[in-house]
């Protein structure tokens, strides 16, 4: 029998949690490079800095773990943005751990966070990650017009009610 996931904000004096969060935001870019046709090896520089230093690249805002024991399964990241948003960025779960609930448990937490707050949630996806889009269709998020310019992305937000 499996542990429980449990989900619990980065302590980033821990070694052991800045090494999987730098691993797992390496990873989310490395995929989201090769999905978009890039080099997921040669990253930009903006993204390889966010791997090289997530203590500096996410400083003021929230990350979050899910776990299982002790073992980091997936990561999300919640930013402040406009007054009454935060904003979901850098979700990623193992390979492995999909399908077990960890983007889910993230992502609720966030979320509960964000209404402690009086805030409501935001994100941006790319269109071609049609299962991702679904499970935030499920837990309350809407399909609203893009604050992005990039072409391919679909932007969400789920109100503080939601």
């Amino acid at each position: 029998m499996k542990a429980p996931l449990h989900v619990e904000p980065w302590n980033p004096a821990d070694a052991a949690d800045r090494a999987a969060v730098a691993a797992m935001v390496l990873r989310y870019h490395q995929q989201t490079e090769s999905e978009k046709g890039s080099s997921a090896i040669e990253l930009p520089d903006r993204y390889r800095a966010e791997a090289e230093d997530p203590v500096a690249t996410f400083a003021g805002s929230t990350v979050l773990l899910a776990k299982e024991l002790d073992a980091p399964l997936g990561m999300l990241v919640l930013t402040p943005t406009a007054p009454g948003w935060c904003e979901v960025k850098r979700l990623w779960v193992e390979t492995e751990a999909r399908g077990r609930g960890a983007a889910k448990h993230v992502l609720m937490e966030a979320a509960h966070r964000a209404a402690a707050d009086g805030s409501g949630l935001r994100l941006s996806v790319w269109e071609w990650r049609t299962t991702a889009i679904a499970l935030y269709e499920r837990l309350g998020f809407s399909r609203v017009p893009s604050w992005d310019s990039r072409a391919g992305l679909v932007c969400l937000e789920r109100p503080a009610d939601g």
